[in-house]
C-alpha cells in the first residue's frame, strides 16, 4: 500500500517537472539564473511557512537532521545554478540527455550510505530507463562524440551529478525529519544564498524589477517546481530513492509525448527506440515496486 502511494506521488513529481523544465529554460533566459532560483525558492519559503512554524524549531534539538538539510540546500543551490547555466548556454537537445546521470549518482549514495536496497530486476529496469531517457532526449539525427564538445555539456554533467547528490540528501533529510520541513529548509537557505549573491553583485534592484515584470511566467514555474520537489520528497520516504529518482526523471517522456500530440513533432529512429524502452521500463518499474 505504501509503495503504491509512493509511486502515485512520484508520478505527480514527474508531471510537474515535465512542465517546470520548459518554464525554467524560458525563465533563465529572460531574467537570469540567480533571479529564477530566487523566485522559485522565495515562493516555496512563503507558501510553506504556515505548515512548518511548529516543526522548524525542533530541528535545533536534532543537529543531525538540520545538518543533512542544510547540506542538501547548499548542494542543490550549486546544482541548480549549474543546471540553469547549462540550459542558458547550451541547446536543450544537447543538455537534456545528460540529466539522467543524476539517477545513478543518487542511487549509489543511497545504497552506500543508507543501505537503500533494490532488487536485481529493479536495477536492470533503472539502467534501461536511463538508456531510454538519454536516447529519447537526444534530438539530433546522429549521436556523435562531437556533441560532447557542445556548449553547456560539461556544466550539465557537473550539475547532474551534484543534483543526484542533492536528491540523496533531500531523501535522507525527509526521512529523518519530514518532507515539508525538508523542503522549507531547502527553500529558505537557497533564498538567503541568492539574496546575498545578488546584493554582493549590486543586482538586487534589477532582480526585483525583472521578477516583477516576468511574474506570470515565474509564478507558473515556481508552482510547478515546488509541487515537484514536495512530491519527490514524499515519494523518497516510502520507496527506494533510486526508484523515486528514476521515475521522476521520466518527465522527459511527458515532454516528448506532449510534443508529439500538440506540436506534431517527428522523432528520429533512436528517439522512437528510446521512447519505447523508457516507457516500458518506467511502467514495469512502477508496477513491480507498487506490487
Amino acid at each position: 500500500m505504501f509503495a503504491g502511494t509512493g509511486i502515485a506521488i512520484v508520478c505527480i513529481a514527474m508531471l510537474s517537472w515535465g512542465i517546470g523544465d520548459f518554464l525554467i529554460q524560458k525563465s533563465t533566459r529572460k531574467v537570469g539564473d540567480w533571479e529564477t532560483l530566487l523566485a522559485t525558492a522565495g515562493f516555496g519559503t512563503v507558501i510553506l511557512i504556515p505548515f512548518v512554524w511548529r516543526t522548524v524549531p525542533l530541528l535545533f534539538a536534532d543537529p543531525k537532521g538540520l545538518f543533512i538539510l542544510v547540506g542538501s540546500a547548499l548542494v542543490l543551490t550549486v546544482a541548480a545554478i549549474l543546471t540553469f547555466e547549462a540550459l542558458k548556454e547550451g541547446k536543450l537537445a544537447i543538455v537534456e540527455p545528460i540529466w539522467p546521470l543524476e539517477i545513478p549518482a543518487a542511487s549509489i549514495l543511497a545504497f552506500a550510505l543508507l543501505g537503500d536496497k533494490i532488487t536485481t530486476f529493479q536495477l536492470v529496469l533503472i539502467v534501461l530507463l536511463i538508456i531510454g531517457l538519454m536516447l529519447v532526449s537526444f534530438r539530433g539525427k546522429v549521436l556523435a562524440w562531437k556533441h560532447f564538445a557542445e556548449k553547456g555539456v560539461y556544466i550539465a554533467v557537473a550539475g547532474s551529478v551534484l543534483m543526484g547528490f542533492a536528491d540523496f540528501l533531500l531523501g535522507w533529510g525527509s526521512r529523518v525529519t519530514d518532507p515539508v520541513t525538508a523542503n522549507f529548509v531547502l527553500n529558505i537557505i537557497m533564498t538567503v544564498v541568492c539574496l546575498v549573491f545578488l546584493v554582493a553583485r549590486g543586482r538586487t534592484g534589477q532582480a526585483v524589477r525583472d521578477i516583477y515584470h516576468s511574474r506570470g511566467l515565474l509564478l507558473m514555474m515556481a508552482v510547478s517546481d515546488n509541487v515537484a520537489w514536495l512530491a519527490y520528497a514524499y515519494a523518497m520516504t516510502v520507496i527506494p530513492i533510486a526508484v523515486a529518482t528514476g521515475l521522476s526523471e521520466s518527465s522527459v517522456i511527458i515532454a516528448v509525448l506532449l510534443g508529439l500530440s500538440m506540436n506534431h513533432e517527428k522523432l528520429e529512429k533512436h528517439q522512437k527506440v528510446g521512447l519505447v524502452v523508457a516507457l516500458a521500463s518506467a511502467v514495469a518499474l512502477a508496477f513491480i515496486t507498487s506490487a
